[in-house]
């Protein structure tokens, strides 16, 4: 391997870079590329609980999709989680990023508990919220019963969407403000000072200096909570409401579950899996092609 005049490597040897990218390439095809053909095969077929029976249906699955208002109505109950997953979970990263880089005395501290979330499962999170706003038990709930709020997750929907939001958002603060605060001290100081030299306030600085040098790390953090949101808060849903009241708060990703573990229909489940992977799909170029361009690298 060397290193040529323009910083690019040469493998002298042209099966040593497949060598190297053989272990990664077999667990994204393993745990990606098979299930989702899995997947992709099965919504195309109606088969038994245990699969014994398998019949080709061709759309039927996709068809039956649409017609389902229930599963229309998760659409809704998607967009409005993940839009408040995503807008709450980065606004408020960036404030607590933004203190931190301020902090002095105390900073380590001030880090480390605010690191402290990212280490919890979304499991042990729902878990712990839902404790926090227990009717019977809960702190959180005990206040706000003090303050005229009846709170119960189990009958009023806003309720358990609060919970299911502010647990989703109290596991990722801490990822997105680690790529914030490193973003924040990777800004040169030389520009901040010059822009105090020049009678910016705080907040001037922040709005004309920072953010915008900030931008690459906000696009990064805006496709990464939009994943999260769709995918991997399906554990606190399942700690905490399981979906409920009704299917107020079934997102996408709880009713691909909960048709094919609970209802046991594994072709309308795969097709649902199928339709989710292609909205996230569709998100994810839609934030690169229209969104990116307003970032400043």
């Amino acid at each position: 391997m060397i290193l040529s005049s323009d910083k690019k490597v040469i493998f002298r040897s042209k099966w040593l870079p497949w060598v190297l990218i053989a272990p990664q390439g077999f667990i994204i095809l393993a745990f990606f590329f098979w299930p989702a053909g899995q997947a992709l095969v099965q919504s195309f077929q109606q088969s038994d609980a245990f699969g014994t029976s398998v019949q080709w249906s061709g759309l039927d699955n996709f068809v039956a999709l649409w017609r389902d208002e229930t599963y229309l109505e998760s659409f809704k109950t998607t967009a409005l989680f993940s839009v408040l997953v995503a807008g709450l979970g980065i606004s408020l990263s960036l404030v607590l990023a933004f203190f931190a880089d301020r902090v002095v005395r105390g900073i380590w501290l001030y880090r480390s508990l605010l690191i402290l979330p990212y280490a919890v499962a979304p499991v042990v999170a729902g878990v712990l919220w839902l404790f926090l706003f227990s009717p019977s038990v809960g702190l959180v709930a005990y206040v706000l019963e003090k303050f005229g709020v009846e709170w119960n997750i189990l009958l009023n929907s806003t309720h358990a969407m609060t919970l299911v939001v502010i647990a989703s958002v109290w596991k990722q603060i801490a990822y997105n403000f680690l790529f914030f605060l490193a973003g924040f001290q990777s800004i040169p100081k030389s520009l901040v000072e010059a822009a105090s030299i020049d009678g910016a306030s705080v907040w001037q600085r922040f709005w004309t200096v920072q953010l915008p040098l900030l931008t690459p790390t906000t696009f990064f953090l805006l496709v990464v909570n939009t994943v999260y949101a769709f995918f991997e808060t399906f554990g606190i849903i399942d700690a905490t409401t399981k979906g409920g009241p009704g299917k107020d708060t079934a997102i996408l990703v709880y009713k691909v579950y909960f048709d094919g573990f609970k209802a046991m229909d594994l072709g309308g489940s795969a097709a649902q899996s199928v339709v989710l992977m292609a909205i996230v799909i569709s998100l994810t170029v839609l934030q690169f092609r229209y969104v990116e361009r307003k970032v400043n690298y």
